[in-house]
């Protein structure tokens, strides 16, 4: 994809609707990469469809290791504040023929998968200051830290 025709589908999208930053729509891309790359290292080099699941979290860990603390700032400031944030996006990149997408794929894929702001928060607060209630969030897959989500629940 050539970044003059993003650039242009982000255009249109602002046109119709400015919930989102531009720059969301340029790091939900950068996100999609991320997501690829991570799937095919686990999948002997073979990329695959990402599912809105999978997306949304490579978004969330890509933001931790890019933007550290100031993630949940961040995405707060360009509009992308729940999961569902992220599943508008992409449907909105599908009607500009930027993202593909299978029969299956819904907006509601991205719904309720976890709370976006809570979980770019909570890797910054120390334990001694933490909700009780809040269930700590995997920290994201890096060189230094080679679990991925995935083999977190298995564990």
């Amino acid at each position: 994809m050539q970044a003059i025709q993003f650039e242009q589908a982000v255009a249109a999208i602002l046109q119709r609707d400015k919930r989102f930053d531009p720059h969301a729509y340029f790091f939900l891309k950068d996100a999609l990469d991320f997501t690829l790359k991570r799937i095919a290292e686990g999948n002997g080099g073979q990329a695959r469809h990402v599912s809105g699941p999978e997306l949304v979290t490579g978004l969330r860990d890509l933001a931790l290791e890019q933007f550290g603390p100031m993630a949940a700032t961040l995405m707060s400031e360009w509009g992308v504040r729940q999961c569902g944030d992220i599943g508008d996006m992409v449907f909105h990149l599908i009607e500009e023929q930027i993202f593909g997408k299978q029969e299956s794929d819904r907006p509601e894929d991205f719904s309720g998968n976890f709370d976006l702001e809570e979980s770019l928060r909570i890797p910054f607060i120390p334990v001694s200051r933490r909700n009780p209630s809040s269930t700590p969030t995997p920290a994201p897959s890096s060189p230094a830290n080679p679990r991925t989500t995935q083999n977190l629940k298995n564990s």
